[in-house]
């Protein structure tokens, strides 16, 4: 065992602010992490790989471990023949929490596109033991944060194309989540109806942010001008505004 080392100095060079206590760093040897300040102490997650850093099996994770004997199994065909034993899922579970915390904090740093990797993993998971867990207490364990994740990992690939100016790209990924979300079979849990119903008010709230927000052709911007105009009975300029969306319709005929 190593010997005990007094973080105090860390903490005081550090002070706690609940609405500022994440941040990424790159460590001497390349290595990037990510800190979060908590009231008396650091938290600490390797922002590639498994968050704790560990290798199970030797392996960059457990779910990698898992999804290996699984192909193992169909080369031998004996899919049909795979299950995850109560042991397994536990261990799973555990796992897939550890990435829960990450893209949590990685959505605070506004880092989409390993949020959009984290949560793309943690959806292969739930579908892994949803698919293979031998009890059904197992199997159902993850499905009423099902909607959640399908939010969470919706935000972090449209945030991904807005970033990139495609905007018509990510509207299209939080209507395609949406459509996902309604179609979820119910589950006859309280935290599923609440996080459903949830889920789908912020995904229709960005979905609205980005109708408005998003750059406009120059039909679009004019066309709500003339609207503006109309309404505010200004219609000598509508008139105008509606000459020129014609010019412009007729010059990209």
């Amino acid at each position: 065992m190593t010997d005990p080392i007094d973080i105090g100095s860390l903490l005081r060079g550090w002070d706690y602010d609940p609405d500022k206590n994440v941040r990424a760093l790159r460590l001497g040897d390349g290595r990037e992490i990510i800190q979060v300040r908590l009231p008396s102490g650091i938290e600490q997650y390797e922002m590639d790989g498994r968050p704790d850093g560990n290798r199970p099996y030797e392996m960059d994770s457990a779910l990698d471990y898992f999804l290996s004997r699984l192909a193992e199994a169909r080369r031998n065909d004996m899919e049909d023949r795979f299950q995850l034993s109560e042991k397994d899922c536990s261990e799973l579970f555990e796992e897939g929490v550890l990435f829960y915390y990450r893209y949590l904090h990685l959505f605070e740093l506004e880092d989409w596109p390993r949020m959009l990797r984290d949560t793309s993993r943690n959806m292969r998971l739930f579908d892994f033991i949803r698919d293979f867990a031998e009890r059904e207490e197992d199997q159902q364990h993850l499905e009423q944060w099902r909607p959640y994740i399908v939010r969470m990992r919706a935000i972090a690939a449209a945030m991904v194309e807005i970033n990139g100016r495609h905007h018509a790209r990510a509207a299209a990924i939080v209507e395609d989540a949406i459509v996902a979300i309604e179609a979820l079979p119910t589950i006859e849990h309280a935290g599923f109806n609440f996080e459903r119903q949830r889920s789908l008010n912020a995904l229709g709230e960005m979905a609205t942010h980005i109708d408005e927000t998003r750059p406009l052709e120059p039909v679009d911007r004019l066309a709500r001008e003339m609207d503006a105009a109309i309404a505010a009975e200004r219609f000598e300029e509508a008139a105008e505004l509606r000459d020129r969306i014609s010019l412009l319709g007729n010059e990209g005929a």
